[in-house]
């Protein structure tokens, strides 16, 4: 078990970071919304905890997408004029009181749904504009090391207090946007506060894959083995993971057709 928790999700990481060279750029950006940190630590929440923990934790992760889009908000509205150490304090402590206050949510589908729901509508409204585009930035050496390591010892400290969290706050912690806070500070400093704003715009394209993956995880995990559950939940956050990509796609090209 050990070995799974220091390697899984690294790993993970690994293929997503290097997928655009690889692969090219369309498929790191289909990879780069599936739950490579969340997926793997829900995994090894039920294989500890058992399915209802899972279950769960799966419904809290749900409802984290708020806390996320919570840190992006506080961190995208305070780059602009301010310093990468503020605006990250600025996004921390918003995501805390956000994951506090959904620690206080009865724990339903529902309401995580609602919630999901709801940060994904006031991301996607809200965050500030810009014409910059996020896209095609390259690895620094020392990038990819710090992910997988910060991968790592995320996945150990959930798994390691889960007991004593419980799975609402192992839910929330898992979900804790640890690949956007590498993101956006290396993003700031490398590039100014006009590329984090809108790398963290895309990140909202994001969130339907992974509510959907948790919220099969919600209603599986009680009723099937675990491999079986989370297979079918990876499969579908592929799925829907596509599909947002292409109605974004789409949308692209629209306005182009139309000036033509």
């Amino acid at each position: 078990m050990l070995a799974l928790k220091l390697t899984l999700v690294p790993l993970f990481v690994l293929v997503v970071s290097m997928s655009g060279r690889w692969w090219g750029p369309s498929i790191a950006g289909w990879l780069a919304g599936l739950p490579v940190v969340a997926g793997p630590i829900l995994y090894l929440l039920t294989l500890s905890h058992g399915a209802a923990f899972g279950a769960r934790a799966a419904t809290l992760s749900l409802a984290a997408i708020l806390a996320s889009e919570a840190f992006n908000f506080a961190y995208a509205w305070t780059c602009r004029s301010l310093t990468w150490p503020l605006a990250l304090l600025a996004g921390i402590t918003v995501w805390f009181l956000s994951a506090c206050g959904l620690s206080l949510m009865p724990t339903s589908p529902l309401w995580a749904l609602i919630a999901a729901v709801t940060a994904v509508t006031v991301g996607q409204s809200f965050l500030p504009r810009t014409s910059a585009v996020a896209a095609g930035a390259p690895l620094s050496r020392l990038d990819l090391p710090g992910r997988m390591i910060a991968g790592a010892l995320l996945t150990f400290a959930v798994t390691s207090i889960s007991s004593r969290a419980g799975p609402t706050w192992s839910g929330l912690l898992a979900v804790f946007p640890l690949l956007g806070i590498i993101l956006s500070v290396s993003s700031h400093r490398a590039h100014g506060p006009a590329f984090v704003i809108s790398l963290l715009r895309g990140m909202v394209l994001g969130r339907f894959s992974f509510a959907a993956f948790c919220l099969l995880l919600t209603f599986a995990l009680p009723h099937q083995r675990p491999i079986c559950a989370f297979a079918e939940a990876a499969l579908l956050a592929m799925l829907v993971q596509w599909c947002t990509k292409r109605v974004a796609a789409s949308r692209l090209r629209a306005p182009v057709a139309a000036a033509e």
